[in-house]
């Protein structure tokens, strides 16, 4: 349930309400809009039965929620979520680039990609260290040599850097390299891993999973958020369904149901979610149409040697080309690139 505070509240009102609620030991997150203070109680709703939290003063209204999750949903904060890391806005009205190979292979490799970047305005790199892959004879990633590589290619380009985290292990390595943690799709409902990430208080995208409903999806989101992280981006990459022709099928109407359930960021990984470098940029196209707040590509210098997924990562010549349409859809949107 939340507690819509009136517009005339004082910060007095609040500290009445949230006290009250302590002393019951439920669990409170405070969200102040622009126009009124909203409070989420987390818990036993049924321990407030003799409670009658809407005579107190300040209080508007009592509005229980529906939905499983509760601090991901739009009745807890109507207002979408801006996060600033280190600078970077994510959600607002810039779209955001996440760009870079699917792995990390050399030195040479995430340089002259992170240099290239640099130079097109995009603020932040990707590059996977540890590769989660469906066969145990395919690259498994740098893992550890793979942090030290993106975090010394973002230092020396200014450059945030974003990779996977497959366990609780390689999440305490990559909080000593790394900007904003991902969650694959693989690991979507690793419950263990999202109340880890959730605790570590780091930004994280979480992606999809294969099989998963929105809901299960941001049921998800919730677990992190409950453990009290709420720098959440969430990522449509592409779901299993009965087509073959491509490699998952880019769920493009999640992205605006997403941003109407949730007040978190929505990205697309059209990489991901088509398998295929020609596709990525009508999909990129569309899912900017559709309402994303930013897109995750895969680029490759040669990926036509890349150890990891080389068919859906794009040259260095079509992301320009990418980009350029990019900032051209943005524009009729009324948003920046």
């Amino acid at each position: 349930m939340v507690i819509v505070m009136k517009a005339s509240a004082s910060n007095k009102d609040v500290k009445g309400i949230e006290q009250a609620l302590a002393d019951l030991e439920l669990g409170v997150h405070i969200s102040k809009g622009s126009e009124r203070t909203i409070i989420g109680v987390i818990g036993d709703k049924r321990i407030l039965a003799n409670t009658p939290l809407e005579l107190m003063p300040g209080v508007d209204r009592i509005v229980h929620i529906v939905e499983p999750y509760k601090l991901v949903g739009r009745v807890f904060k109507p207002e979408n979520t801006l996060l600033d890391i280190k600078g970077t806005q994510i959600g607002g009205k810039q779209i955001s680039i996440m760009a870079g190979p699917c792995a990390v292979e050399s030195e040479e490799q995430i340089f002259t990609t992170a240099h290239y970047l640099k130079s097109k305005g995009v603020k932040i790199l990707r590059g996977g260290a540890f590769k989660p892959r469906t066969s145990p004879y395919s690259f498994q990633g740098l893992e550890e040599e793979g942090f030290k590589l993106l975090a010394t290619a973002g230092k020396e380009t200014g450059l945030l850097v974003i990779s996977e985290v497959v366990s609780t292990r390689s999440l305490e390595l990559a909080a000593k390299y790394i900007d904003i943690v991902q969650i694959g799709a693989r690991n979507m409902q690793n419950f263990s891993l999202l109340k880890e990430v959730g605790r570590m208080k780091i930004p994280v995208m979480l992606k999809r999973g294969l099989s998963a409903t929105i809901e299960e999806w941001l049921n998800a989101a919730e677990y992190i958020m409950n453990e009290g992280n709420y720098q959440i981006i969430l990522c449509e990459r592409g779901i299993r369904t009965f087509e073959t022709y491509t490699r998952n099928t880019l769920d493009l109407s999640s992205i605006p149901i997403a941003k109407d359930l949730s007040h978190l960021p929505v990205f697309a990984d059209p990489s991901h979610g088509t398998g295929s470098w020609r596709l990525v940029t009508p999909m990129s196209r569309a899912a900017i149409a559709a309402g994303a707040d930013g897109l995750m590509v895969e680029v490759h210098p040669k990926p036509a040697t890349a150890l990891s997924d080389g068919p859906q990562s794009l040259n260095l010549e079509s992301f320009t080309a990418l980009l350029d349409d990019i900032r051209g859809i943005a524009q009729i949107l009324g948003r920046d690139l």
